[in-house]
């Protein structure tokens, strides 16, 4: 494969296109500075605005989220994985009815595979515009995003209506529902009693990696992270690996479905018959299935890599309160 070739299934950082009315919750006071990025697959996007960097199957979508401080994305769940790694700054995921069940902080390259079955949100704590990557399981991402029933009633009072088609449509920009189409309706009580309610205790031990405790785990060979034998014990229809400078290897490897790599920290040299390139943190390369290839560090100092592959796995573990 040609570097040409390649290069259309690499999307850097800074060629990133961000939409800000991504979802339902865009006008809403304290989630309308959200910016929302789709890398890999169709996503979950409510918008026609979001632009899809890299259309190819994978079995699994690459997305992100960059939001300045104080911004926060309101609760809801998926029908697949959620996962997230943490690119830049400093991040509270919180979860819950209300948002009050449990609460977790993440630092750089924290890793958090949030089960389905909970309402979950996220907000920016640093002090300067930060980054999530995130693994969202399935070629169409479940459908859509289910959400709490008050983010969608703020949402009516600023202007944003959610369709029962998935579709947002825009009050300010003289919108209105289409003729036979309905508001999505609000889970009723009894969906919502389904819903979970687990602690920050039950949480954290099974569904959050911290990054220093992944480099030292991988200080001989690459860690799986969430896996069948993973740290975080799942099959949410990928696995994750995490490579170190320490772990890395001249050895050549491949796999029969589409792998997508994500550096973390340093510089990393992807090498195949016919070409190579250097993938920075913020960077997503997604290498085609049965390509060989090697995965190195090409500076000194510093170097951590997500690498993500698709199992086919159903969803993933639900939460069961």
């Amino acid at each position: 494969m040609t570097p040409q070739d390649m290069g259309a299934r690499i999307v850097r950082y800074g060629d990133l296109q961000p939409c800000k009315t991504a979802f339902i919750d865009a006008h809403t006071p304290g989630s309308d500075q959200k910016e929302n990025f789709t890398i890999i697959g169709g996503g979950v996007s409510e918008s026609p605005d979001q632009h899809v960097h890299i259309e190819i199957p994978h079995g699994f979508n690459i997305g992100a989220a960059g939001q300045v401080p104080k911004c926060r994305n309101s609760l809801h769940d998926h029908r697949t994985a959620e996962a997230f790694f943490v690119l830049s700054g400093r991040w509270r995921f919180f979860w819950g009815r209300w948002g009050t069940a449990g609460e977790v902080v993440l630092e750089e390259g924290d890793i958090f595979n949030i089960p389905t079955g909970i309402f979950r949100g996220f907000e920016n704590i640093g002090t300067d515009y930060g980054m999530i990557m995130a693994i969202l399981g399935g070629d169409d991402a479940g459908g859509g995003v289910m959400w709490a029933p008050q983010v969608i009633k703020d949402a009516a009072d600023h202007g944003l209506v959610l369709a029962e088609n998935g579709k947002l449509y825009d009050s300010r920009k003289d919108e209105a529902l289409p003729d036979g189409t309905n508001p999505m309706p609000l889970m009723s009580d009894a969906e919502l009693a389904r819903r979970g309610e687990p602690t920050t205790r039950q949480i954290i031990p099974n569904f959050v990696a911290r990054y220093w405790d992944l480099v030292a785990y991988a200080d001989k060979e690459p860690v799986q992270v969430i896996g069948e034998t993973g740290v975080l014990r799942d099959k949410p229809g990928f696995e994750v690996n995490f490579i170190t400078r320490a772990g890395a290897s001249d050895i050549k490897q491949s796999h029969e479905r589409p792998s997508v790599l994500m550096p973390v920290k340093g510089h990393w040299n992807v090498a195949w018959d016919g070409g190579a390139v250097t993938l920075a943190p913020g960077d997503t390369m997604s290498v085609p299935e049965r390509l060989d290839h090697t995965i190195l560090p090409s500076m000194t100092g510093q170097a951590a890599l997500y690498q993500i592959t698709g199992t086919g796995d159903p969803a993933g573990l639900t939460w069961q309160g």
